[in-house]
């Protein structure tokens, strides 16, 4: 059957008009204006992530809605981290939303989010940028439901909530560097202390509380840029930046590498913990023109692209100590029922120099010891994407799986030493097979072609210990 259109013009105007109020009302209904409160009310039907997907490398791109919180909308932001109440005077940076390469990435959906975790338990394990990612998450949900304080202790540094609609229950435990450690010298030869911490000895105050939690995300970093004393095996082993002339200068990353190692080694040793364990990956400071108590500052005001800046120098070597013992806990925690995942985010952040408070993390006469703040980001902000993406991870457990990924950038090195594990990084070669005579634990090539920011590492197994 053929259908033709009415020949009268009165009536063909009539029908033209009539489908274009119809394009105006479903444009009003999904436009930009009413989006967000259209994903509170409607949930996503689907995504088009797939296992092909690897949402850690991308650009960061407009997005004209953000921020989906405010700072007067939400208690829980810390009060260094509230950039808009201490006067920061742009606003372009809440603008942005992170896009993978190859997929899509929705934003977070608070309803989807807590009818995942219905009946379940999340811990973030870390310092202070692990509390920013969780205080995120509290804002992010606070579009649905605020939860209720269930602390079972005094110490701002242990806190529980509970979500009621849902029995959801989120914790956070501020072990800074994971294992045991105390502080010698309130100022050290740095002016922010001098620390001992014991490289093998895992901090028990969040390894006794773990058993009950169904996921955990477990971090750190930004503390190990202080002055240190390495303690194994009882005794005194060396150090970081201790001016100790009897002692020998390891840098951050052995150490670094080392508590991972104990971390990850107290997870599998307990066993009542059969659970999912996800390893938020270092997230780079911006201090330009100096250090933190140098003059240093992070006065850029918008993202870097892809490209623009690489991973290099002590973030790499960060980085890559926490890749290495992340694959290794991988391997040995199939044998335990332990899944371990990675949220690989460092590149993420790498590109938001501008996301930080620099000195709107306080009022301008106020007497801080981290006066410029490039190390937290401010909320909201660019640590909102790490919950778009860990909510990401939650719809697809089989996402970035066996996608791991070695930056070479302007630092490559033959035969790199990260600790105990060779990793071989060859550029711009095209057969890789005469290096592997040198026989690394993992050999990472690029070719021409392959536009070098990275190096894709397929099945990346290094043998645990």
């Amino acid at each position: 059957m053929n259908l033709q259109l009415p020949s009268n013009p009165p009536l063909q105007l009539a029908l033209a008009a009539l489908s274009f109020l119809l394009l105006v009302v479903i444009y009003c209904r999904f436009s930009s204006t009413n989006f967000s409160e259209y994903l509170l009310k409607n949930p996503p039907l689907k995504t088009s992530s797939s296992t092909r997907c690897d949402l850690f490398t991308g650009e960061w791109v407009p997005d004209p809605e953000a921020p989906y919180y405010t700072n007067s909308s939400c208690w829980a932001i810390h009060e260094h981290q509230n950039c808009i109440k201490y006067g920061r005077p742009d606003a372009d940076f809440l603008k942005w939303r992170w896009r993978p390469h190859g997929c899509h990435l929705l934003i977070f959906h608070p309803p989807e989010f807590l009818q995942n975790l219905r009946d379940k338990s999340l811990a973030f394990v870390g310092d202070s940028v692990a509390r920013n990612q969780m205080q995120s998450l509290i804002c992010l949900l606070s579009r649905v439901e605020y939860p209720v304080d269930i602390s079972n202790t005094p110490n701002d540094y242990f806190r529980r909530w509970k979500y009621r609609s849902h029995n959801f229950t989120l914790a956070a435990f501020w072990p800074p560097y994971l294992v045991k450690s105390r502080e010698d010298d309130p100022k050290g030869p740095r002016g922010n202390g001098l620390f001992s911490i014991y490289l093998d000895e895992v901090d028990e105050s969040w390894t006794t509380e773990i058993d009950e939690f169904d996921l955990i995300i477990i971090s750190s970093g930004h503390w190990f840029f202080r002055s240190l004393i390495y303690h194994e095996n009882r005794r005194i082993t060396g150090c970081h930046s201790c001016d100790k002339p009897d002692l020998t200068d390891y840098g951050m990353s052995y150490a670094y590498q080392r508590i991972f190692c104990t971390a990850f080694s107290a997870i599998l040793g307990r066993e009542k913990f059969k659970r999912t364990v996800f390893l938020r990956t270092f997230a780079p400071s911006h201090f330009e023109g100096g250090d933190w108590n140098s003059g240093g500052n992070c006065l850029r005001r918008r993202p870097w692209r892809s490209g623009e800046n690489n991973l290099s120098g002590v973030d790499l070597d960060m980085y890559l100590a926490q890749v290495a013992e992340f694959a290794a806990a991988k391997t040995a925690g199939k044998k335990r029922r332990v899944e371990f995942r990675l949220i690989d985010v460092t590149r993420v952040l790498l590109l938001r120099p501008d996301g930080h408070p620099g000195r709107y993390g306080h009022w301008a006469h106020e007497n801080v010891t981290l006066y410029n703040d490039c190390v937290h980001l401010c909320l909201p902000g660019p640590i909102d994407a790490l919950n778009d993406l860990f909510l990401e991870m939650l719809r697809h457990p089989d996402l970035n799986q066996r996608k791991f990924w070695v930056p070479t950038a302007r630092y490559i090195r033959w035969g790199r030493k990260v600790n105990r594990y060779t990793i071989i990084i060859v550029e711009n070669v095209v057969n890789p097979e005469p290096h592997r005579e040198l026989k690394p634990d993992l050999i990472c090539w690029t070719s021409a072609s392959m536009i070098g920011d990275g190096c894709k590492i397929s099945q990346l197994e290094i043998p645990s210990r």
